[in-house]
């Protein structure tokens, strides 16, 4: 098996990966903030550890994938307001909104996509281990903060304290914590939290984060806890998810590089704290999709939402352009990327009808190494498509005769989760035939316009027309 590389934030190296159990990986992934559809920025991750994933599997480990879902959150409950729906309600309808739109880009599902709301035992235990170490503390809520009336709902929801019962918040002691800063490299002078104001005046330092809330007048959910009535904060709902299902020490924690600090500094931070141990050993980070020069995001207003970049330009397209950047670094967002992306993927699936099903020459193994190698490699991409372009070149030389086996293209896009790419001649369905026999109808007849409508509404199905010496044809499109 190959020395698998791969880069880790903490250490600041391209370190090789040594799996804690041989033969296993444990990947944890943190995912979308349910409080709008999703974007292509957030497809990045999902792409990346998926891929990745099939690559270590490809390498002979056995790997586990989980991506959480962050249901209970202060952005979901605005969000709420805003829409006129319960917070449940909307956190699962966009819940499957998620899962329905990362379904469209056709690579599978992680192994766990575990929600926080469903983690609630879990996280209080966290939090109270915490707390038992005194590397966190419970203040009173004070009243004029909005702790009293609310209408629970949704599975596991406290019927909730009276007003006037003891509400607390409890927060996580950052100083008690020597490491603290070690995964983003900043100086604890240099940090701030990003929580506002809220429980500031009650924090013993400003530094301290928000691990349980008590629950205000305007939130509609609320959980039981032995702080009294509240929700988790952010940061422990994952290093509970991840823990709960991959344990303390696990192989790599991903995410988006936006995530380093706090979210992935805290979690780190609480897991030293709670286990005496590393939540991770390697923290690996993806770069952010960038449009005019600033991250894709909800907040900056800038999305791209990811079912209408599937919708245009297809799901093949938006893979191959989520990978054609090395996923450390940035990639720019930009018409003229997706549609670059499309020409390869249609370069792709021409070269793949060229080839017949069966072994490919020997001779062309080195350029199927040299794809692995990248992988292998801080999973370069580039690199590895790179190696897919030469394959397909080289495949092409007459000397290799006139039916050239696609088994290592075949392997090489499964990897990447382009393998249909290969199906393109699946049969179409029958819409498909009856509407190229209206139009060859409508040629026949010098029908021009009509023949016209009828290949436009053939593509907005997702199939090309293709005129030949013996008739039309139909391929997928890309």
């Amino acid at each position: 098996m190959r020395q698998i590389s791969l880069h880790d934030t903490a250490s600041g190296e391209v370190r090789p990966l040594v799996p804690r159990r041989q033969g296993h990986v444990g990947i944890y992934a943190c995912g979308p903030t349910v409080y709008s559809r999703i974007h292509l920025g957030n497809a990045r991750p999902f792409v990346v550890f998926s891929l990745m994933k099939r690559f270590l599997e490809h390498q002979g480990l056995d790997t586990t994938l989980v991506i959480n879902v962050t249901d209970v959150n202060d952005k979901i409950y605005v969000a709420a307001r805003v829409a006129g729906l319960p917070s449940a309600q909307l956190a699962a309808e966009l819940t499957a909104a998620y899962v329905a739109d990362t379904d469209a880009l056709g690579i599978g599902r992680p192994d766990h996509e575990p929600l926080a709301s469903q983690t609630m035992d879990e996280i209080v235990a966290y939090i109270q281990a915490l707390i038992d170490s005194d590397h966190a503390y419970a203040v009173a809520y004070e009243a004029g903060e909005g702790a009293g009336e609310g209408t629970g709902s949704g599975e596991g929801v406290s019927e909730g304290q009276a007003p006037g019962e003891a509400a607390q918040d409890v927060f996580f002691r950052v100083r008690s914590d020597s490491q603290y800063g070690a995964l983003s490299h900043r100086r604890i002078e240099d940090m701030n939290q990003g929580e506002g104001v809220e429980g500031s005046a009650r924090k013993h330092d400003p530094l301290d984060f928000a691990l349980w809330k008590a629950r205000k007048a305007d939130e509609d959910t609320w959980w039981p806890s032995p702080w009294g009535d509240g929700r988790p904060g952010w940061h422990i709902e994952c290093s509970a998810m991840a823990e709960t299902l991959l344990g303390a020490g696990l192989d790599i924690h991903g995410g988006g590089s936006d995530l380093i600090f706090p979210h992935h500094e805290n979690e780190a931070s609480q897991t030293r704290a709670a286990r005496g141990r590393e939540l991770a050993d390697m923290w690996v980070h993806n770069g952010m999709i960038q449009a005019t020069g600033e991250k894709m995001a909800k907040s900056v207003g800038n999305i791209a939402p990811l079912w209408e970049v599937i919708e245009r330009y297809g799901q093949h397209a938006v893979v191959m352009y989520l990978i054609s950047g090395h996923y450390r670094q940035p990639l720019a967002y930009s018409q003229s990327a997706l549609q670059q992306a499309q020409a390869n993927v249609s370069r792709i699936r021409e070269a793949g009808r060229r080839l017949a099903p069966g072994p490919s020459p020997q001779a062309l193994g080195v350029l199927r190494e040299r794809f692995f190698d990248a992988l292998a490699d801080d999973f370069n991409t580039p690199e590895a498509l790179s190696a897919v372009n030469a394959w397909i070149r080289a495949a092409a030389d007459p000397a290799h005769g006139p039916d050239v086996g696609d088994e290592d293209l075949r392997l090489m896009l499964g990897v990447l989760g382009l393998e249909e790419l290969l199906d393109a001649s699946a049969e179409a369905p029958a819409e498909v035939h009856e509407l190229v026999a209206q139009r060859e109808q409508a040629r026949m007849e010098r029908d021009f316009a009509a023949a016209d409508t009828l290949r436009e509404r053939l593509a907005e199905l997702g199939w090309e027309v293709r005129d030949g010496a013996s008739g039309p044809t139909v391929v997928a499109r890309d």
